[in-house]
């Protein structure tokens, strides 16, 4: 028989073992040692204990959902982080009843949206939630940059940019947002990261575009005031980012924006193989 807990109340290793069994056979690898699941997943990602939940056959551990609950877009939100099932238990229905659970969850808590991302490709997960009245709203693609020496050989005397604060950073994205981020790349995830790095371009005083990235290489958010678009600022911030990071390429993710895309593929960035759909349901 199959039982279900919250992960409050068992051990983080039986957590991470039906993590790491769910996700064995998995479209892309999916492997990490436990510390760096732990932060990852209950960090950044936003997961909580209180809201997830694990699968039992006896004493071993099957199946685990993992949810987060944040105002995201101005909208109280569920997001599913992960959802795994151990490959032997799979058409049991404990998918079905983990996501029953984790809904179960986001009302108790006065949420408006249930939200996950799924890859493109996995055909059986999109069926799955479309049964459950999911509805896919963004694609999101990936980008990488691997030739960076035009960007650090791109220079421009006349333009003003400089590293801020992520307090400035924070209040300037308020101020202008007009453009879907993702979960991943959204403000409160990236105020948890250690590594991030925010930028301004400025005409005189006045701020007209922004960049947020780490030194990993990823660049989580790009923005030009849409009066000062086509005159190098974006290309300004990337080559000033560039310079400051010891990475080998850079990456972006893009959801639903084509500006945004036909912009980084005329500067040398090639899509990623792998995307995915960014799926909501209303409750």
């Amino acid at each position: 028989m199959i039982n279900y807990k919250k992960c409050s109340e068992v051990n983080m290793d039986l957590i991470f073992d039906a993590f790491t069994i769910g996700f064995s056979d998995y479209i892309i690898k999916l492997s990490m040692p436990k510390d760096i699941f732990v932060n990852r997943f209950f960090g950044p990602e936003g997961n909580s204990l209180d809201y997830s939940h694990i699968a039992f056959d006896g004493d071993k551990a099957i199946g685990v959902i993992l949810g987060g609950i944040k105002n995201y877009e101005g909208i109280k939100t569920m997001r599913c982080g992960t959802l795994a099932v151990h490959p032997k238990y799979r058409g049991q229905g404990i998918s079905q009843k983990l996501m029953e659970l984790h809904k179960e969850v986001a009302s108790k808590n006065n949420c408006k949206q249930l939200f996950l991302e799924v890859i493109v490709g996995n055909d059986r997960a999109v069926k799955f939630y479309n049964n459950l009245s999911y509805e896919k709203v963004y694609d999101l693609k990936y980008f990488s940059l691997e030739d960076l020496s035009t960007l650090r050989n791109y220079n421009n005397p006349h333009m003003h940019i400089k590293k801020i604060n992520f307090v400035d950073f924070k209040n300037a994205v308020g101020e202008t947002k007009d453009y879907h981020i993702n979960w991943q790349s959204d403000i409160d995830y990236v105020e948890t990261l250690e590594n991030s790095l925010y930028y301004g371009a400025y005409v005189g005083e006045t701020l007209v575009g922004y960049l947020c990235g780490n030194t990993t290489g990823k660049i989580n958010i790009l923005w030009v005031n849409k009066n000062a678009r086509n005159k190098g600022f974006a290309l300004g911030l990337l080559s000033t980012f560039s310079k400051e990071v010891d990475v080998s390429k850079l990456s972006i993710t893009v959801p639903n924006n084509h500006l945004m895309e036909g912009f980084i593929r005329h500067i040398g960035f090639k899509k990623d193989s792998i995307s995915q759909y960014e799926m909501y349901l209303n409750i």
